[in-house]
């Protein structure tokens, strides 16, 4: 097995690379004194062998807003603390990090389960204000890779291309610091939870922290404010810590975040104990039950969690189901199928099921056997287990997807089966209601068509020396921002991918449709863009896409066309065509919050969703402007033409 420290060296590491910043970005990278380059020396830990389907699934609770605080908006306070989760009935409690929501009505009981965070679920277009509140201990649960990045471990902390120099992405007295990303909100920048934006428990910020409403915050919180315009749709929550998400993550801090539409009852879908969320990790613990972050040595982790709960199951009725997926793994894909057991209560072992939604809301439905969701993604089902007769085990298993996918190197550990579905309740409140997918009237999405001399803007996933750090264009993340789109304005992003990896992508703010994707010469397309940036990256002797194209445009997936996404899968040895519709953030005031909405020129990001891939650099900023006097992005760091 290829283990972790030889997957970094083909361009994964932890950490971010930075460089001083200027300009837009406004925050400061933090210099390494007295650099070393020991790198920690610890065993690889495998999970203890664990029954399987022995413990129930568990569903987060939902927050409970506060209508009183904000006129015209629902508040809550949601405070990020260490405690203990029991992920398995055979292992001891974990120490975990997690969000816990106030309850208005009871404030000694907040809402939380310790490990991940309650559900917030919002109409849409009634905004929600939330301060977040960081009680976290000042000692990094994985401190071991903190001080390895502190420390200039080669093969942790990232180096970006020349000329570029590399610098650390927290400063020496922080071990630990926070911020919160709504994962797919249409939201002003100031509260979008981008890593600048992190503050530490005991009130350290980053030079970029920003909160609404000042006066009501101390030094460890910040307020955001959402304006929940979005289609009814599974959005979460998560950390985004800069050059610490991957770990922050991974010790639990992630959460649903439902825009839930009430014309929706109409639609005939599942609901109450039959719409089941399901957020899909993987982790690995020691022997005493701790949780052990081992992607310092390999990719991936070996035991399914689903909820916070290795290998749980569900009883279920023999009726339809909504199942609600987001994939918050920190690395890996999942191949999702439904097998029965036993294998003959179908006439095939896999049971087909409708998807009716993905990352922005409802799609027209289609049914399926298999689908491939990559970190962060949310894929919206309808699974009919009355097709099976009671007695049934139904599992939700894996296959075909190795990490890191598609399989080069793809040497993490492998996870075939994940949950199970054990029908043995009986119907109840009398049959089934629920409309048949194939007659569901949903919202449809409407194909975003391209229009003649439409402005492209290209996005290289550059990894400038084997290894080394993978960037966008060959330029760091704490670089000035240098893509300048016009508010209200249509692009094509072309992600170009010459690398071994598929690569999640998430744009933050907005939605956009998968357009096309096309095989490339990548091997000639990497020695020519080297050439490039070794001329001095001149924007005439930029290799032009169309001369290393090597096939016709492949249309997107089934499962991807007809759906509003705000995360993609880039594949490897190909270029990925998006199209974002509308550049266009909300400028309305927030519940009466004096400067709550956007003020131009206003500043996002992109990255990639394997967060050690996110943290190790693959990550850029990108800006809106209110005119076109901005230069426009015509070279630098989105290539664009």
């Amino acid at each position: 097995m290829v283990g972790r420290r030889e997957f970094l060296k083909a361009g994964g590491a932890l950490g971010g690379a930075a460089m001083l910043p200027q300009g837009v970005l406004g925050a400061r990278a933090y210099a390494a004194t007295a650099r070393k380059t020991e790198c920690p020396d610890i065993p690889l830990t495998h999970t203890p062998r664990l029954k399987r389907y022995v413990d129930r699934l568990p569903t987060p609770l939902t927050a409970v807003p506060d209508p009183s605080v904000y006129p015209g908006a629902d508040y809550y306070e949601i405070t990020m603390r260490q405690g203990s989760w029991k992920f398995h009935q055979d292992l001891e409690p974990a120490t975990v990090w997690g969000y816990w929501a106030n309850n208005p009505h009871d404030p000694h009981e907040p809402t939380g389960m310790g490990y991940l965070g309650p559900t917030i679920s919002v109409p849409p277009d009634h905004p929600t204000v939330i301060k977040y509140r960081n009680e976290l201990p000042t000692t990094h649960l994985f401190q071991f890779v903190i001080d390895a990045i502190r420390n200039g471990c080669s093969e942790l902390t990232p180096t970006p291309p020349p000329p570029y120099k590399s610098e650390l992405p927290f400063p020496s007295n922080v071990n630990v610091w926070n911020v919160v990303h709504q994962h797919g909100g249409f939201t002003a920048p100031q509260s979008d939870g981008m890593p600048l934006h992190s503050f530490s428990p005991d009130g350290i910020h980053a030079e970029g922290y920003t909160t609404l409403d000042p006066s009501r915050v101390k030094r460890n919180e910040a307020i955001s404010g959402y304006t929940n315009h979005e289609r009814s749709s599974m959005l979460w929550y998560h950390d985004h810590g800069m050059g610490m998400t991957s770990l922050n993550v991974y010790a639990g801090l992630a959460g649903l975040y439902l825009i839930r539409d009430p014309a929706d009852e109409r639609l005939g879908l599942p609901r109450g104990e039959f719409e089941v969320p399901l957020i899909l990790q993987d982790r690995t613990f020691a022997e005493d039950g701790s949780l052990a972050y081992t992607m310092t040595l390999r990719e991936g982790e070996d035991t399914p969690v689903v909820n916070g709960k290795a290998y749980p199951f569900l009883d279920v009725e023999r009726r339809r189901y909504r199942l609600r997926i987001l994939n918050a793994s920190n690395e890996r894909f999942w191949r999702l199928r439904f097998q029965t057991w036993p294998t003959d209560a179908l006439p095939q072992p896999t049971m087909p099921f409708w998807l009716i939604g993905t990352d922005g809301g409802f799609r027209t439905p289609l049914q399926m056997l298999n689908f491939l969701i990559s970190p962060a993604e949310r894929y919206d089902l309808i699974v009919d287990f009355s097709q099976v007769p009671m007695g049934t085990k139904v599992r939700l298993t894996n296959y075909h997807a190795p990490v890191h996918y598609p399989g080069m190197p793809g040497t993490g550990p492998e996870i075939r089966e994940i949950m199970e579905f054990q029908v043995t309740k009986p119907l109840s409140g009398g049959p089934d209601r629920t409309r048949p997918p194939k007659e569901l009237r949903l919202p449809t999405v409407a194909p975003v068509k391209p229009k003649p001399h439409i402005r492209r803007r290209q996005w290289v996933t550059y990894q400038h020396k084997l290894f080394r750090t993978m960037t966008f264009n060959a330029v760091p993340f704490m670089a000035p921002s240098q893509d300048f789109i016009k508010a209200g304005s249509t692009e094509i992003w072309e992600y170009i991918n010459p690398n071994h990896d598929a690569h999640p992508m998430h744009v933050h703010l907005v939605n956009f449709q998968v357009l096309d994707r096309q095989p490339i010469d990548a091997a000639a397309y990497q020695a020519d863009y080297e050439k490039w940036i070794n001329g001095g990256r001149k924007p005439k002797n930029l290799p032009v896409l169309a001369n290393y194209l090597t096939g016709p445009p492949i249309p997107p997936e089934p499962d991807e066309a007809g759906s509003n996404k705000d995360t993609f899968k880039s594949y490897p040895e190909t270029v990925t065509r998006i199209i974002i519709q509308e550049f266009s953030p909300p400028t309305g005031t927030i519940a009466s919050i004096p400067g709550s909405g956007t003020e131009f020129p206003a500043t996002y990001i992109h990255h990639c969703h394997i967060l050690e891939h996110e943290d190790d650099d693959l990550m850029r900023p990108w800006t809106i402007v209110d005119h076109d006097d901005q230069g426009g992005g015509e070279h630098g760091g989105g290539h664009g033409h």
